[in-house]
Order: C-alpha cells, then structure tokens, then sequence
C-alpha cells in the first residue's frame, strides 16, 4: 500500500482555532476602540452645534443691517416658538440647545427667518434670554454675552475644556468662537 493513500489532500485556510483566535482579538480591539469613537463623535457634536450657534449670531446681525429692522435670536420649542427666560421645552431642558430661531420684526410682527432643531447630546449654557440685534449696525441689546457649549453627560473621555467651546458676544455684535471654557484664559 502507498503511502499516498493514507494522507489527507492538502487544503489551504485556517483551523477553527486561528479563526476564533482572530475574532477574539478583533473583538478586543474593538471593545478598547469605542470609547475614542464615542469622544470623536461627542466632540463633531459640540463642533456643529458651536459653528451653528455662531453661523445663526452672525446672520442675525447682517439680516438687521440689511432690512434696517430689529432681529431677534431666541431659544424655541418644538412647534417653534419662542420660549420665555428658563422656561424648558419638551423633554425638561432649560438651556439653548432645545434649538433656537431667528424671527425679523417688521411692524410689530415677527416673521421666522431660520430654525435651528433640538440637540439634546449638546448643552448650550448661558444667556438665558432672548438676543435682539438692531440697526444701524446690527449692535446686540445689552452687555457682553457668552455661550459655553458642552457634551451634556460628560464621560471620563470627554471631560476637560478640550472638548468645550466657548462663544463670546461682544455689545457690536460679532461673535467669536474658542476653543474651551468660557471661564478658561484663551
């Protein structure tokens, strides 16, 4: 008898084992990987809602010089109204990220100009009353104003003024954004 006869063919591929072995430490990686995916993700959130926060300021004081009429910037609810100073909107929250609109006054109404929705993973704390920019220059009513925007369950990850954004306000109207803490030195 040959000794052909008594040897298996020769197959390519992995053994059960190397395959287990692989999606194990797959699986490994990807356990130790998520939390960055998390922060990434929170810190993109924070990102957009701070440039669409300043994008909205920004356009709320051109659209007052170029109607020469007052904007007015406020928090909204769900059916887009204005919300009154601390008042909550739907699901309990009392700061801007339920979403704010910019509404141009004409003659005693208001008529809606943008809408910006809810973002609930994003806290957006600080003047709690609504921004009125007016003509000729598009000044905002009142002092220096700030919005510190923040993840709004900050995990170990995302703790720190790195992954805070800081919108400042000046009486003229033009917004600044930073990076960090309103109360941190930039």
């Amino acid at each position: 008898m040959k000794n052909d006869a008594l040897c298996w063919p020769s197959r390519g591929g992995f053994t059960l084992v190397e395959t287990l072995a692989v999606v194990a430490l797959l699986a490994v990686i990807a356990v130790m990987a998520t939390p960055s995916f998390v922060a990434w993700h929170v810190r993109d959130q924070v990102d957009a809602r701070a440039r669409a926060l300043v994008s909205t300021l920004a356009y709320a004081r051109s659209e007052a010089l170029r109607r020469g009429a007052r904007v007015i910037v406020c928090r909204i609810d769900a059916a887009r109204a204005c919300l009154a100073t601390a008042q909550p909107c739907g699901d309990g929250i009392t700061d801007w990220s339920c979403g704010w609109a910019v509404l141009a006054e004409r003659g005693g109404t208001l008529s809606l100009l943008r809408a910006q929705p809810l973002l609930a993973a994003v806290s957006i704390s600080g003047v709690q009353t609504n921004l009125t920019f007016t003509p000729p220059a598009g000044q905002l009513i009142g002092t220096f104003r700030s919005f510190d925007i923040a993840p709004r369950t900050p995990t170990k990850a995302t703790q720190g003024d790195k992954w805070r954004r800081c919108i400042r306000i000046a009486a003229g109207g033009r917004p600044r954004l930073t990076e960090g803490a309103c109360g941190a030195a930039s």
